[in-house]
């Protein structure tokens, strides 16, 4: 009850913090499940290529949901935890994307089209989605007057009010 003026200040935030914690946790681990799964994949697909390697996709997907994994473990920031959602949806959207749809090679990139289930697939899309979800929570539930600094880009924190 953080309406309850009974209720020690530093208190009230307390169980918010801790699910926060267990989100950037989670978010982090699905990050860095990702990272390995692409990484691990990546010299597999180096044969699928255009101008651009599916394989040096993968690496760069690596590299991306690693520092996105880094990110939101170290630098608790709406910025940063907006790019580690970035990183995840964007991975999530474009592995079931080349999952369902056949869009053939565009531009530099290969035809990625790839209409099979196995397991490291299906690990990437588990670790993707919960990364997704614990970071919406993240930035839904983000207090700019107690979020441990920082703020949403352009926004002025108030310090030192009565809430």
């Amino acid at each position: 009850m953080s309406s309850d003026p009974s209720v020690p200040p530093a208190r009230r935030g307390r169980p918010l913090r801790l699910l926060r914690g267990a989100a950037r946790l989670l978010a982090a681990a699905g990050l860095a499940g990702n990272a390995y799964v692409h990484a691990h994949l990546a010299d597999r697909y180096d044969a699928v290529s255009a101008s651009v390697s599916q394989g040096t996709l993968f690496r760069i997907e690596a590299a991306l949901a690693a520092l996105a994994a880094l990110t939101v473990l170290l630098w608790h920031r709406p910025l940063g935890d907006l790019f580690a959602w970035a990183v995840a949806t964007g991975g999530l959207a474009l592995l079931l994307v080349y999952r369902y749809v056949d869009l053939g090679a565009a531009g530099p990139f290969p035809d990625m089209y790839e209409p099979v289930w196995y397991g490291e697939k299906q690990l990437a899309v588990l670790a993707q989605a919960v990364a997704v979800v614990a970071t919406v929570f993240l930035l839904l539930t983000y207090d700019r007057d107690h979020g441990g600094g920082g703020g949403w880009p352009g926004s002025r924190r108030r310090r030192g009010r009565a809430h």
